[in-house]
């Protein structure tokens, strides 16, 4: 089962919205469950996906250099994507990850699932829960 909070989700039904007709395709990141200031019911160590990383941080970089540092360390093991056309499902024109998530219209809750890299589902569980607050160091 894949874990994603009832935020995050919302945003990224949002996003594939407003880009429709075209694709949209966002790195994910998780916090695990033990990290959060509300009792989730989960395992502590049980990811949540809980962030995305907009398009083209850290390009110039990985353009000049061949580091990607757009991801977190440990982070980056999910993605995102709409599929306008309908397709609910992994194509094999997608970026892909450890785990899928794919949204088509009407982008809705009843319109993403979970996928992993082969295409096969895996249940999507949303969390109404907040990650632990993040701040820049002063």
């Amino acid at each position: 089962m894949i874990h994603v909070t009832r935020d995050l989700l919302t945003v990224l039904l949002e996003r594939a919205a407003e880009r429709d007709p075209d694709a949209t395709s966002l790195r994910l990141s998780a916090t695990r469950a033990g990290e959060f200031d509300d009792d989730t019911g989960l395992d502590p160590a049980t990811p949540v996906l809980t962030h995305f990383t907009p398009s083209g941080v850290g390009g110039s970089v990985n353009a000049v250099f061949g580091v990607d540092i757009g991801i977190p360390a440990d982070r980056g093991g999910a993605r995102f994507v709409s599929h306008p056309d309908g397709f609910l499902g992994v194509s094999k024109t997608d970026d892909l990850a450890a785990v899928v998530l794919v949204a088509v219209p009407p982008y809705d809750d009843d319109a993403v699932a979970a996928f992993d890299r082969a295409g096969d589902g895996i249940e999507l569980a949303a969390l109404d829960a907040a990650p632990p607050e993040e701040s820049l160091p002063e």
